[in-house]
Formats: structure tokens, C-alpha cells, sequence
């Protein structure tokens, strides 16, 4: 199979998710030490992680949760061959999408948040749209 635009742009969506997890555990890190990090997360005598830490995990969650709709449709949509420029720019969208939804999340900006969130979802959805409408 050939590394589509789309299947770059996956690959580099799946790199940012895999990275989104580092700012939080450096907080913890820095908030309760190597040692308890490394212990129970859900140790109840452990400091609480900082509210920005706490919304950057729930964005990381987001994140995954999100990257499992994404992902298999591009790979659909490599597989079928069914490459558009409409579809490029879906995927970079959605890149684009979900690195402002980690940030304005993680910041506690709600309604870019949310912008950020349905721009990613309509990307989504022009990919089903693609891959559901190729013959």
C-alpha cells in the first residue's frame, strides 16, 4: 500500500496522541515526585494533580477515543484508494483540529474547545463520506 496524504497526516496524528500523555505525568512528576508517580495513581493520600493536568489527561483521552473512529477510515480510504484533495484536507483538518483541542482544553478555553472538537468530527465524517460514497 502507498503512503497516502492521508495515511502521513494519521501518522502524524497518532505521534501527537502518543505525545499528549508527557506534559500531565511531568506535572505529576513535579507535584508528587518520581517515586509516587510511579506507584498508585489512585492513591488518595498523593497530591492532586494541577486542574490543567487533570484537563490535559481528559484531552488525551479525547484524543484516543477519537483517533479510534479517525484512524481506520483512512486506512479504509488508503486502501480503496480513494484519495481526494477534499479528503487531504480533511485529514489535515483534523490534525490541525485536535492539536487546538488539546491546547484550548488543557488551557480551559471551553468554546474554541468545542469548535476545535466539531471541526475534528466533520473531518471525520468527510472521510466516511469518502470512503462510503467510492465505487
Amino acid at each position: 500500500m502507498k503512503l497516502t496524504p492521508e495515511l502521513y497526516v494519521l501518522t502524524l496524528v497518532a505521534t501527537a496522541t502518543v505525545l499528549m500523555w508527557v506534559p500531565y505525568m511531568a506535572s505529576r512528576i513535579l507535584t508528587r515526585g518520581p517515586v509516587r508517580t510511579l506507584a498508585d495513581p489512585a492513591d488518595p493520600t498523593a497530591p492532586p494533580d494541577p486542574a490543567w493536568a487533570q484537563r490535559a489527561r481528559r484531552a488525551h483521552a479525547n484524543a484516543v477515543e477519537n483517533l479510534a473512529v479517525f484512524a481506520p477510515l483512512v486506512i479504509i480510504l488508503a486502501l480503496i484508494g480513494a484519495s481526494t484533495p477534499a479528503t487531504i484536507l480533511a485529514a489535515k483538518t483534523y490534525l490541525i483540529a485536535r492539536l487546538v483541542h488539546y491546547v484550548v482544553y488543557t488551557a480551559g478555553i471551553p468554546v474554541v474547545r468545542t469548535l476545535a472538537f466539531v471541526a475534528g468530527v466533520g473531518s471525520t465524517l468527510m472521510i466516511a463520506d469518502a470512503v462510503l460514497g467510492h465505487i
